[in-house]
């Protein structure tokens, strides 16, 4: 038990922890030259392609100093995003330590600081690390005064490594051994085992990967899933290498994984505690939470022949991804699809892109949206009602209050760019908090955001009016009172629910007539005229026309009396009258996907 090692590596995206693990893995002999691939950890193509981790890791490794003396090392590689704050939590929960990782070029960032607090609060000794010190950008002096300033540690104290070259490594692996803890010897305990991640395989079904805390498991055991009170049987335990490697028994303080034909994602949940069924343990350990999707959006194929499709890969990614919900939709304009949630942005983004490049199919995505809570008198009944779809929203006059979900976003940025975030935060309805000057001209700005302005376009904007120097990490607040509407486009006087959205009232007029004025160039010419409205409710706030076709009539005639053009008019005129009672307009698709990424200059 003195001789394991529980750890984690806390770093900003794109600051080399992925490639410090692969370091780990090669001086502790874990993979052989052969295996070896850069970022061996990431292996999905689109963490490798973005150079972010998406899906949590955990690798046992032996390390052997230059005594002879044996050390097992229990790596838990985490996600560093926002979006995936929960399981973060639960994987420093399974830990006793914590290398916090730190460029030497680009210094403190925003999500370092989040993911660092989260680890100081658990109680885990961190090692601080400047990686990248081969990069002729790096200024280690005044980094290292950066993160002492951070947590308060010794100038000697920080280690110097490139996760490059291996420079430094040998001196990290003997600081893992020296400065973490052992874990606690409660072998004598009722069984408490953690799930800090649960991978879905189509033949053995879910496979939970677990840190006992206390107690121990043996291979057989008939296991209770405390939070689901499901009860399966652990067919296999062992440990994670490269390749599950199985064993008999797992005590306190190790990391593994557990098979036992868990039918379902759902069963073996992040955060769940195992114990025994018989003399199991009575509390589980604390901390635990349903995912809580934050961003809505509808999913429709662009072709509806492959709704189906749809639908199966949906299944398929939700068996690898438990925080991702969906459920059947139809829309007028869309055809039928999927509502679904995702934990954020980036989550949005990745569930789009897997949908297109593991499966290949082609789907359009409604405008992102938060989820409201809607006060309805009704015949002078009060009622409580919750909204992620616009085409919910109850009619403006049946809506008593709206309340919205708040978010307290730090921003972290070079001091020469306060002026446009400040100015991107205003535009976004925030409330201004503070701002703390650190070292090397950099400053930590605090603003409370409503949700929904920061899931369009927020990230964006950010990166560009700073020159991608600033970084975000927000947390949920709490519901608020809004002065929020729904804003509905028409066509000819039908609502065209896809393009509905929820607004707060004093950018209503100003959306709806940019919409109205992009939807005008996109829709093509009909044989009769188009009208394109904005309302709220039974008002129209904003309208475009689109000028009909004309088919010259008249040309025929030459000479003779007016009556003759006249009567050729008003009949053309008839017909179109009757054309527009039975016609209906196509939207083309890029006239959803323009509304869509519409920026807000131009809309």
């Amino acid at each position: 038990m003195t001789q394991i090692r529980n750890f984690c590596i806390i770093a900003h995206i794109d600051h080399g922890k992925s490639t410090l693990a692969d370091r780990l893995l090669e001086r502790t002999g874990t993979i052989s030259e052969r295996e070896m691939q850069e970022q061996i950890l990431d292996d999905m193509d689109l963490e490798r392609e973005r150079g972010i981790t998406i899906k949590s890791h955990a690798i046992r490794m032996e390390y052997v100093r230059p005594n002879k003396e044996k050390f097992i090392f229990n790596l838990i590689d985490t996600p560093g995003h926002v979006d995936f704050a929960y399981e973060v939590s639960r994987a420093l929960k399974a830990c006793e330590g914590a290398i916090l990782v730190v460029d030497a070029a680009q210094g403190v960032e925003a999500q370092t600081i989040s993911n660092l607090y989260q680890a100081i609060e658990q109680g885990l000794e961190i090692i601080p690390v400047l990686n990248k010190i081969d990069l002729p950008g790096a200024d280690p002096e005044n980094i290292s005064q950066q993160v002492i300033d951070l947590i308060g540690c010794e100038y000697e104290d920080i280690l110097r490594v490139s996760g490059k070259t291996g420079e430094g490594v040998e001196d990290l692996l003997e600081a893992i051994v020296e400065r973490i803890p052992a874990p606690k010897q409660e072998i004598d305990k009722p069984l408490k085992a953690l799930i800090f991640d649960s991978i879905f395989n189509t033949y053995r079904g879910s496979i939970a990967y677990v840190r006992v805390m206390q107690g121990s498991l043996k291979k057989g055991d008939p296991m209770l899933f405390m939070a689901t009170h499901k009860e399966y049987d652990a067919e296999e335990i062992g440990y994670l290498k490269l390749k599950k490697e199985p064993c008999t028994e797992l005590k306190a303080g190790d990391v593994g994984y557990v098979i036992g034909s868990v039918k379902s994602l759902q069963d073996a949940r992040v955060g769940d505690t195992i114990t025994h069924q018989k003399n199991g343990a009575d509390e589980p350990i604390p901390g635990y939470q349903e995912s809580k999707p934050m961003v809505f959006s509808g999913i429709f194929p662009t072709n509806s022949e492959d709704f189906e499709d749809l639908r199966s890969a949906l299944e398929k990614l939700q068996l690898n991804d438990a925080s991702l919900s969906y459920q059947p939709e139809t829309s007028k304009a869309l055809g039928f699809g999927f509502r679904a949630g995702f934990l954020g942005m980036l989550h949005m983004e990745i569930v789009q892109e897997r949908l297109d490049r593991e499966f290949n199919i082609d789907i359009i995505t409604t405008v992102p949206n938060v989820q409201y809570e809607v006060e309805i008198n009704h015949k002078g009944e009060r009622r409580k009602k919750t909204v992620d779809n616009p085409s919910e929203m109850p009619d403006a006059g049946k809506v008593e209050t709206v309340w919205e979900p708040y978010i307290k976003a730090s921003i972290i940025t070079p001091a020469d760019y306060i002026g446009p975030i400040m100015k991107l935060c205003q535009d976004k309805r925030g409330v201004y908090k503070n701002q703390v000057f650190m070292q090397g001209n950099r400053v930590e700005i605090t603003y409370e955001l409503p949700m929904a302005e920061v899931v369009f376009d927020f990230y964006d904007k950010l990166k560009s009016g700073t020159r991608g120097y600033a970084s975000l990490d927000y947390e949920l607040l709490e519901y608020r009172k809004g002065d929020l509407v729904r804003l509905d486009i028409l066509l000819n006087g039908d609502p065209v629910d896809a393009l509905s959205s929820i607004t707060h009232r004093e950018k209503a007029y100003e959306q709806g007539r940019k919409i109205c004025a992009k939807l005008k160039e996109l829709i093509p010419r009909q044989q009769y005229e188009v009208a394109v409205q904005a309302a709220i409710g039974s008002r129209v706030i904003a309208r475009d026309t689109i000028r009909a076709l004309r088919k010259d009539v008249t040309a025929k005639c030459y000479g003779g009396d007016i009556t003759r053009k006249r009567k050729l008019i008003e009949k053309q005129k008839e017909g179109k009258k009757r054309m527009k009672q039975v016609g209906t307009v196509e939207i083309p698709q890029e006239a959803f996907l323009a509304v869509l990424s519409m920026d807000e200059d131009d809309r």
